[in-house]
């Protein structure tokens, strides 16, 4: 479904979470509505204030007068009002306890932005949201190619919301469609989850190609190949085949794979230079959510019987010692098959 062209009316927006991401989204949306963007840590909330920038997470990018920041969590959610749009701005380890602080409390409704697996569990976000706050409360996930400082600089992008509810969708697309981003909805939560979560972890596995120099024939292999990972296991789930074709599926896995900003692509480049994993996460200074994503893939992966070869060779090299050329090797002896969803008929997964 594409994007409403409807000015919406000014709104009151908080956004759970002061990380690069959530702070991105927060200028951004600052532009047209009257946004408070929360975070955990007085101290740096304090200095945020003071600076009108968030130096530790996205330094260079001066926060708009609309913009409000604040270390009160009650505050926060009471900003949005019976009206508004909460936008929960964590990675997906944080989405549970976020969750169930808001746990009986009068929200209207809630936007996740984060993109992964729950590894405890294997859950998507959406499944962690109706499994605390059940269905009483609309949610959705906002999801796309897009990279922070690119948002925050004002420079074009396109995401979707992706909601059970229409009157959802229609507020999200009404509230953050404008200016150079555009919004577009999608009744597909499965599909744009999955999409979202999986991308990551290739784009570990195109980095460390990039490292090793095995070429943009490789790259361009390994992001195909990869789409096919995706597709296989979205499918498997329940979401449909035609998001992994769109933003949040291809769109989403492209850039990932090629834009020296993912954090993601940077840990494979990482660990084609021989970096410790460890040392690697230390020197991004922000989460990767590739890493622990892998874990939780390939073992939902292995419960499902969903052939991912490229997401179980990433997941080996980052957790079980296995070499990076080694691993390498044993991908490209791999014997040939139909090409597809890996030789497989999409009523065959």
């Amino acid at each position: 479904m594409q994007a409403s062209q409807t000015t919406a009316p000014r709104r009151k927006v908080a956004v759970l979470g002061a990380g690069a991401w959530g702070t991105a989204v927060a200028i951004a949306v600052a532009a047209r509505h009257d946004v408070l963007l929360w975070g955990r840590n007085e101290a740096a909330m304090q200095a945020m204030a003071a600076a009108r920038e968030n130096s530790a997470y996205l330094p260079g990018f001066p926060l708009p007068d609309s913009l409000q920041v604040s270390a009160d969590f009650d505050a926060a959610v009471a900003y949005a009002g019976s009206d508004g749009l909460l936008i929960a701005a964590c990675p997906v380890a944080g989405l549970r306890p976020l969750l169930q602080a808001l746990k009986g409390r009068a929200i209207p409704n809630l936007v996740w932005l984060c993109k992964g697996f729950e590894y405890e569990t294997g859950l998507l976000p959406h499944q962690i949201f109706e499994e605390i706050l059940g269905q009483s409360i609309a949610g959705g996930a906002l999801s796309g190619p897009s990279f922070a400082q690119e948002v925050a600089r004002g420079l074009p992008c396109a995401l979707t919301i992706a909601s059970a509810s229409p009157a959802l969708c229609e507020l999200v697309v009404g509230t953050v469609h404008g200016g150079s981003m555009r919004v577009y909805s999608s009744d597909d939560l499965v599909g744009v989850e999955v999409g979202g979560a999986v991308k990551n972890v290739l784009a570990i596995a195109t980095g460390a190609a990039d490292g090793l120099g095995l070429g943009l024939n490789a790259r361009a292999a390994l992001i195909t190949r990869g789409l096919a990972e995706i597709t296989r296991l979205g499918t498997t789930l329940g979401g449909k085949l035609e998001t992994f074709m769109g933003l949040t599926g291809m769109g989403d896995l492209i850039l990932t794979c090629t834009g020296d900003l993912s954090r993601n692509r940077r840990v494979g480049l990482g660990l084609a230079q021989g970096k410790a994993l460890e040392a690697i996460v230390k020197e991004l200074g922000h989460v990767a959510e590739g890493v622990p994503c892998a874990k939780a893939v390939r073992e939902l992966a292995g419960r499902l019987g969903v052939e991912m070869p490229i997401t179980q060779a990433v997941a080996s090299v980052l957790f079980d010692g296995q070499q990076l050329q080694a691993t390498v090797s044993r991908l490209l002896a791999r014997d040939p098959r139909g090409e597809g969803l890996g030789g497989l008929s999409p009523s065959a997964k």
